[in-house]
């Protein structure tokens, strides 16, 4: 029996595979392939099937008519939600700041749980709160307007300078102590068991590499991606960043085969489940 805790960690690990693999190879995949490319995760092909419905029912996915069969490609939406977090979880972003914050204040207090949705979606896009209606982030999210518009809230944006102390604001904003012990945490937990994984074993690689992968995503929550003169100094984020790059780029050749395997594989009539 599908539970749908299972349901939700299926989902998540197909943003994984969609914005690591799938988005560079065209955004879409028949449901054959989305089953062979979660099996290393142990998940069944009812699992991914419902997983996959749910999330075209949220607006992340739709179905499409591929080549090789029926699939699911990414709405817009997706499209616009992965660039924005790979942008982040691979830093590909400019990382120079001209020393003014983007600030949102939002017209009125939402209720209490579209509050606590909407603070979770600003979070992630790299906002921090310093009031119920106040949000700041050290640039600006292409994202934004779509989050307000969902939310169905209105607000005021613009960018701003700060008469006083920038690291003192970004430390009101966000808990970078916390955070800081958590990165160090990440980096001692996962140090022996994705050290251990030689890519010797495509399905193997991708495993570890999709784990390390989702435990480093959710530091999107958290991590705004401060430029360095606004961080603690010896700040464990830069270690931790160091290892998830190196480990990723290790076990790439392999994952990276086992992804094209289980695509080629559905194309030469393969089908799984």
């Amino acid at each position: 029996m599908l539970t749908d805790s299972t349901i939700v960690r299926a989902r998540s690990a197909l943003f994984d595979v969609y914005g690591g693999h799938l988005r560079e190879r065209g955004g879409a995949a028949t449901i054959a392939a989305l089953v062979r490319l979660l099996e290393p995760l142990d998940f069944a092909a009812p699992a991914v099937r419902t997983a996959v419905s749910r999330t075209v029912r949220q607006g992340w996915l739709q179905p499409v008519r591929l080549s090789d069969g029926p699939g699911y490609a990414l709405t817009p939406r997706a499209e616009r939600r992965l660039d924005e977090a790979a942008a982040r979880i691979y830093r590909t972003r400019p990382s120079t700041w001209d020393g003014r914050w983007h600030v949102v204040v939002l017209e009125e207090v939402p209720a209490r749980d579209a509050r606590e949705h909407l603070s979770s979606s600003l979070q992630l896009l790299g906002y921090g709160a310093l009031g119920p209606v106040t949000w700041v982030a050290p640039r600006p999210s292409r994202e934004l307007t779509d989050v307000l518009a969902t939310a169905n809230v209105v607000a005021r944006t613009f960018h701003g300078t700060h008469e006083g102390d920038d690291a003192d604001l970004a430390a009101r904003a966000w808990d970078l102590a916390a955070l800081g012990r958590d990165y160090a945490q990440f980096t001692a937990e996962h140090e022996a068991a994705v050290s251990a994984v030689d890519g010797s074993s495509p399905p193997e690689a991708f495993a570890a590499s999709q784990r390390l992968l989702h435990e480093w995503r959710k530091f999107l929550f958290r991590d705004p991606g401060l430029p360095r003169e606004l961080l603690p100094p010896d700040w464990p984020g830069l270690a931790a960043a160091e290892f998830f790059d190196r480990h990723t780029a290790r076990l790439a050749p392999a994952v990276d085969k086992f992804v094209d395997d289980c695509l080629d594989k559905h194309v030469r009539g393969e089908s799984t489940g």
